[in-house]
């Protein structure tokens, strides 16, 4: 691993670290059915937005305005104070949003670094479909134990419609799906290889882009 891909790696992981507010909220950016049902609760409470499921700057402004009349603390962040106040309840996050995508992300992230144990399914040790299968375990979602399982679930999709999260497949030891990792976009994704554990690795390397031989979205 070169010297400029390692910065642009550690500068990822800083961006998704720092952010620790985004465990349990919806930023600008965000979009989904969430974001929609906040709009919602905000134009009943008198908040003028647009109910179209992007979490802009105009919401934000709305989201600041509601937060300083309510006596929250006004960052333009929905965490769960400023959720409850809205919508009566404590806050979720609902499967294929872009704040669970975010969330989920940043659970891969917690583990890098874990050595590879071939068979390992434990942040003691993870082999490829265990890491996989425990990070989306951690996100409510139940995936098989291998790859060659994980390979049938949800859709397919092209590499070049790949998305973040989506599960992104190779062959190595053996032919068909034997190794997956989880994409982060920018062609890069996280997985438990057997030469570095637990890091990030390009869809372009020399090792890997041969090896390729699909995506499937499961979230």
């Amino acid at each position: 691993m070169n010297r400029a891909f390692r910065i642009q790696i550690l500068a990822l992981i800083f961006m998704l670290l720092s952010s620790a507010v985004c465990m349990a909220s919806f930023q600008v950016g965000d979009k989904g059915e969430d974001i929609s049902e906040i709009q919602t609760a905000l134009s009943k409470k008198g908040y003028p937005v647009k109910v179209d499921g992007y979490f802009g700057s105009a919401m934000e402004y709305q989201v600041k305005s509601f937060q300083e009349e309510w006596g929250l603390k006004s960052d333009g962040i929905i965490g769960k104070d400023t959720y409850y106040a809205l919508l009566g309840k404590n806050i979720a996050v609902s499967r294929g949003g872009t704040a669970f995508v975010r969330r989920l992300v940043q659970t891969s992230f917690e583990y890098i670094g874990v050595p590879y144990v071939f068979g390992g399914t434990t942040p003691v040790g993870f082999d490829c479909s265990g890491y996989v299968q425990y990070v989306f375990a951690k996100a409510g979602i139940r995936l098989p134990r291998v790859a060659g399982d994980q390979f049938s679930m949800g859709k397919a999709v092209s590499s070049k419609n790949l998305r973040v999260g989506d599960l992104v497949f190779f062959t190595t030891y053996k032919p068909g799906a034997s190794h997956v990792g989880i994409y982060l976009g920018n062609n890069e994704f996280i997985n438990a290889s057997s030469s570095s554990g637990v890091s990030v690795a390009s869809l372009n390397n020399k090792y890997w882009a041969p090896r390729y031989i699909g995506a499937r979205r499961v979230l």
